[in-house]
Formats: C-alpha cells, sequence, structure tokens
C-alpha cells in the first residue's frame, strides 16, 4: 500500500494529535488515523498500566470484540505478544500462511489475511503497541505501511505519554487548589482546651502510621479536618488526600465513585472511569460517614483492606491501589454490628486507631477562640467593620449546649455577621434559646431526671452510648430508665 506525501501526512497528523490533552480522546484519534491510513478494518491499542510493568489493558478499540481480542493476545505466538517482548514491529501480508503464526488458533479462527502491529516507545521505554488486521484479502500492509506504522507509533507514545504527564498535573494541581483553599479557611484546627490537646498529640503520633483509623464524633465536630490534618502530617502528604460523604449516595452510585466502572458496564457508563481509590493511589481516602455503606459494597472495602486491590465495576482484572484509609462515623458501630447493619470483621480492620472527637459543649474553653476565629473571617469576607461580641453575646455562646457543635457555632457567627449593622455582635440576633433552668422549678426530682436523659438523648442523636457517657451512667441503667418510661426504639 502506497502513501502520498508520508512526511505531510506525518506532519500534519503529529501538529492533529499533539493538540489533544485529553487521553480518552487522543486513543481514538490515534487509533482512528492509523485505521484510516493503512485502511484496516479493525484494531487496538495497548497500554502498560501506570505502576505496573508487565500489565497491559486495552484503551481503545475499532470494530473488534473484547473475545477477539483476549483471543488475539493468548498464545505466547501471537502477534501481539510477539511485539511486547521484543519491542520491534511485526508484518504479515499473508497470515494465513505466515509459519510465525503457525501455532496461532486466532488468526486461523478469525481469517486474519494480512497483520500489522508496531510497538509505542517513549523515552527507549516501551509503553505498549498497536496492533492492526484485515480481512479483506492478502497484501493488504507492506513495507512503506510498516514504515509509516512506525514512525506514527513513535509519535504516537510521545503525544500519549505527554497527554498522561498533563493530566496528572491537572489532577494534582487540583487537588492542591482545594487543599490550599481549605487551609485558607482553617489554616490549623483551633482548640486550646485539654480534650482538644489531646487530639493534636494523638494526630502527632499516629500521622504516619499506616493503620486504618476511624474517627468518631458527632455531626459538626471537624471529623474531615482531622483527616486531612493525619494526611498533612504524614508521608503521603505529597499525594492526594479524597473525601467522599458516604451518606445520601445510592449504592450503585458510591460503587462506582469508590472503584470505578468500564465502559458500557451500565446505563450511562460512557467511558472507563477510575475509581476514587485508584485515584488516591498513594495517598489517603476519607470515608466519612462509613456506617451508611450498604452490606455489598462492605464486602469489596474488606477486600482493599486486606489485599489492597479493586475491580472497577464491570471488569474481572484486578487492579492493586496504595491507600491510607480514614473512616468517620457519628453512629455507635458497635452496635450497628450488633444489629447486623455493619460487618464485624471490617469494624475492626477500619478500628485499628479510633480517634474521639469531643462535642463543643466538652470543649467550651474553646467557644471564645472559635468565635473570634470566625467573627474575623466573615467580617473580612462580608466587608464588615465588626470588632467583638456583647459580654451577653459571649454568655450566650458559652451557656448554649450546641448540639451541632463547631459547624452550628459557625453558621451563627456567619448569619450574625450579616445582619449585624454595627462594630458589636449582640445576642439579639441569635436563633437559639439559652436552656431556662426555672422550667423545671416545682418540678419533681424524677421528672427533672427524665427531662435531662430525653433531652441529652435528643441531643446525641439518639445514640444511647453517647447519651450514657454524657450524662456519666451505665447504658445499662439508661436502657432500663428508658424501658421503665416506654422507650424500647434506638440503637
Amino acid at each position: 500500500m502506497s502513501i502520498k506525501n508520508p512526511y505531510q501526512a506525518l506532519l500534519k497528523i503529529s501538529e492533529e494529535i499533539n493538540s489533544v490533552r485529553e487521553t480518552s480522546l487522543l486513543f481514538d484519534r490515534v487509533m482512528d488515523i492509523a485505521i484510516k491510513t493503512l485502511h484496516a478494518e479493525s484494531g487496538f491499542i495497548l497500554l502498560k498500566s501506570p505502576g505496573h510493568d508487565k500489565n497491559f489493558e486495552v484503551v481503545t478499540a475499532r470494530n473488534i470484540s473484547s473475545t477477539k481480542i483476549s483471543s488475539i493476545r493468548g498464545l505466547s505466538s501471537s502477534v501481539v505478544n510477539q511485539v511486547l517482548e521484543k519491542g520491534k514491529s511485526v508484518i504479515s501480508v499473508d497470515a494465513q500462511a505466515d509459519e510465525r503464526f503457525s501455532g496461532s488458533e486466532s488468526i486461523m479462527m478469525h481469517q486474519i489475511k494480512s497483520v500489522i502491529c508496531a510497538p509505542l516507545i517513549c523515552a527507549n521505554q516501551l509503553t505498549g503497541a498497536i496492533y492492526m488486521d484485515s480481512k479483506a484479502g492478502t497484501n493488504q500492509f507492506d513495507s512503506n505501511s510498516l514504515k509509516f506504522l512506525e514512525a506514527f507509533s513513535g509519535q504516537a507514545a510521545i503525544a500519549i505519554n505527554n497527554s498522561r504527564i498533563f493530566e496528572s498535573l491537572q489532577k494534582e494541581n487540583k487537588q492542591l487548589k482545594k487543599q490550599i483553599s481549605f487551609s485558607s479557611l482553617f489554616p490549623e484546627i483551633i482548640g486550646k482546651s485539654k480534650p482538644m490537646q489531646h487530639i493534636f498529640e494523638l494526630i502527632h503520633d499516629i500521622a504516619d502510621s499506616s493503620a486504618s483509623i476511624l474517627i468518631e464524633g458527632e455531626s459538626g465536630t471537624g471529623k474531615e479536618l482531622v483527616a486531612r490534618a493525619l494526611h498533612v502530617h504524614s508521608s503521603r502528604n505529597n499525594k492526594p488526600f479524597i473525601p467522599i460523604f458516604c451518606h445520601g449516595l445510592s449504592e450503585n452510585l458510591l460503587e462506582s465513585e469508590l472503584f470505578g466502572h468500564k465502559k458500557g458496564s451500565f446505563t450511562g457508563a460512557s467511558e472507563n472511569k477510575a475509581g476514587l481509590f485508584e485515584e488516591a493511589d498513594g495517598g489517603t481516602v476519607f470515608l466519612d460517614e462509613i456506617a451508611e455503606i450498604g452490606i455489598n459494597i462492605q464486602t469489596k472495602l474488606l477486600r482493599v483492606l486486606q489485599e489492597r486491590e479493586i475491580k472497577r465495576v464491570g471488569e474481572t482484572q484486578v487492579r492493586k491501589v496504595d491507600v491510607h484509609i480514614i473512616s468517620a462515623t457519628n453512629k455507635d458501630l458497635e452496635n450497628e454490628v450488633e444489629n447486623k447493619n455493619f460487618r464485624e470483621d471490617l469494624f475492626y480492620r477500619i478500628n485499628v486507631i479510633t480517634i474521639k472527637l469531643p462535642a463543643l459543649r466538652e470543649r467550651k474553653d474553646d467557644i471564645p477562640l472559635l468565635a473570634d476565629h470566625f467573627l474575623k473571617y466573615y467580617a473580612k469576607k462580608n466587608k464588615k467593620n465588626i470588632t467583638h461580641f456583647s459580654k451577653k453575646a459571649y454568655d450566650y455562646l458559652f451557656e448554649y449546649h450546641w448540639p451541632g457543635n463547631v459547624r452550628e457555632l459557625e453558621n451563627t457567627i456567619e448569619r450574625s455577621v450579616i445582619l449585624t449593622r454595627g462594630t458589636e455582635i449582640k445576642d439579639d440576633l441569635f436563633q437559639f434559646k439559652k436552656p431556662r433552668a426555672e422550667l423545671l422549678i416545682g418540678k419533681t426530682l424524677k421528672e427533672i431526671e427524665k427531662y435531662a436523659v430525653l433531652k441529652t438523648l435528643e441531643m446525641s442523636n439518639n445514640n444511647r452510648t453517647k447519651t450514657a457517657e454524657i450524662l456519666d451512667v451505665s447504658r445499662r441503667w439508661l436502657q432500663y430508665q428508658l424501658k421503665d418510661w416506654g422507650i424500647v426504639d434506638g440503637d
């Protein structure tokens, strides 16, 4: 097959493929150009999987089934394997009669007449191969075809390598921007109370550990902030930190997000997609509200923790991942295990080290510090000259029980800043009500006790273990009292 003006064609092709930055589009463009230029009927491109020298995967294909690709790749005598092993191109003008492929059933079975395959080499490193064939007749490809494909594959290998580097830098840039944006709001965890000093010491001691970490705490206590601090102070800090909020996602969507999926594996899967575990390779995955994960995904997550490997949805290929898993929950996981909602073996896997974050009411010494921090931040953000709280406002902030913890405090301060006209924030802007002790005057001790227990239970989101801890009573005593009051539902 002759190619008119091969040098001009290569120049034009080089300009075209080097203008494509997205790798998936580049793979398709390279394949289409090769098929069209050499008048081939079908073909595919293999690339080395990142971090795995001997593992090659198909990244794009044309007019060829996965079954046929597996058959072509299957035997040691196959065209593709010869190219990958020797790093040299292979061409056959009459594959049926070619002695080199006498042991290749795929050539005979699929009635392939002409075959051409070239390695993809960049910086003297074999990165993959491009394969094409034709059943139309013999002599479909010739020496000119081979020269063209070798030159073209060299250009394609460089373009693919550059595209991968570009995408990697883009991902790293996005992650850095997220972290910088977060640190501008929270340059560090704010707190000087004894409970928080203990948390700081714990983060310092365990940050570089490879053990799985479980962060427990009520909503709004700053679990993600602690997870980020653990990542930043670890040896993985130059790799991604990827958080995912597990609550509210359907099982199928969560599975696809975590493990990725193969193109066509379900409706809407229009392209191959790497999951968050792959994207975080070498770094940290933070699973917030892990108690919300279904049993099916719990089983797959256990495999990640035990074997450090995943499978994309719709694939059988096993992929190795190196990630540090930090989990968080505001539920009593031991109780979830007892109720068969959470796997016991997974619980012990994620719970090698536990960090229990204190509620804001348990670290009241930090309330003025946090309030002043949020005041300065939101005053600057809203371009307001607000400098302080009134004494009564401080008193209200200190005495309120903060069921929403630091997040509720932040929202309260933000709203107050927006509504304040002068330089001082006053208590009349707060929407919450300070507990009134006088409401209990004239009540019996049993009524006061019941009121305190039920309010604490409500405040802790019906978590009986947490309620018992706050009230400094045994869980058995609490269960007995609730049963006596006719309350049998809950955890």
